[in-house]
């Protein structure tokens, strides 16, 4: 098996050369490529003898923004219990204005998830859209007519436009909905909320009404710590 992977990562290079980055991880390949050049990629995947990728798994985004950052302290503290939370930097509780992206990558990725059942390979395929602001890549309808509801569903939360899509519209949310849910930077409380109007006799969207708050869960421990701690609030200490 692990001569086949091999192998498969060597056709991937000679047939692809510069085009692409091949990396093996946890017994899979992942090649990564430039947009411009997925189309032609996918074709040759699917088509030649030595690939062969008859079928299109999956095909999802992922927002990489804030990428690497943290929330948790995994140094100073121990594994176990609430205690690894660091105060202010969980999820809504900073600003994503402030957020960057790591090493240099661009915000948006697609990841397809390829099947070879004539030469039983799989094969992660890879491609970040060049615009941060409006998202778009060339869509693989074209070459796996599987992937048109994952592009629906990468459009309709993320954001990513699929050119050449046939019939690009949202999937999951309302028609009326404001903003794309999966993105790193959209509010927890979303941006407009639905009720029933008696007085106009119909459904309404409005601004959502709902407290922004954080629950943080907490654990009480009967410990000398906050025994002292107690103390010196009271002014005993």
């Amino acid at each position: 098996m692990n001569e086949e992977k091999a192998s498969l990562t060597e056709r991937v290079i000679a047939r692809f050369g510069e085009r692409v980055r091949a990396t093996e991880a946890l017994g899979q390949l992942t090649i990564e490529c430039a947009p411009e050049h997925v189309v032609e990629i996918a074709r040759a995947l699917r088509d030649e003898r030595d690939f062969r990728f008859e079928q299109l798994i999956d095909l999802c985004g992922v927002d990489h923004l804030g990428y690497g950052e943290v929330e948790w302290d995994t140094r100073n503290v121990s594994s176990e219990g609430y205690s690894r939370g660091v105060e202010g930097q969980g999820p809504g509780r900073f600003a994503w204005g402030g957020k960057t992206i790591a090493r240099g990558e661009r915000r948006f990725a697609i990841v397809v998830h390829l099947l070879s059942v004539a030469r039983n390979h799989r094969l992660r395929l890879r491609y970040f859209a060049g615009d941060d602001l409006v998202p778009m890549v060339p869509s693989l309808v074209g070459t796996w007519i599987a992937a048109t509801w994952f592009e629906r569903e990468a459009f309709d939360l993320f954001g990513v436009v699929f050119e050449g899509h046939p019939d690009l519209r949202r999937l999951l949310t309302d028609y009326g909905f404001v903003g794309h849910p999966f993105r790193k930077d959209f509010p927890l409380i979303g941006n407009v909320e639905v009720r029933y109007d008696s007085e106009k006799g119909r459904v309404i969207y409005q601004p959502v009404t709902i407290e922004p708050r954080v629950l943080v869960p907490r654990v009480v421990r009967e410990d000398s710590r906050y025994q002292q701690g107690r103390a010196e609030a009271q002014g005993q200490g």
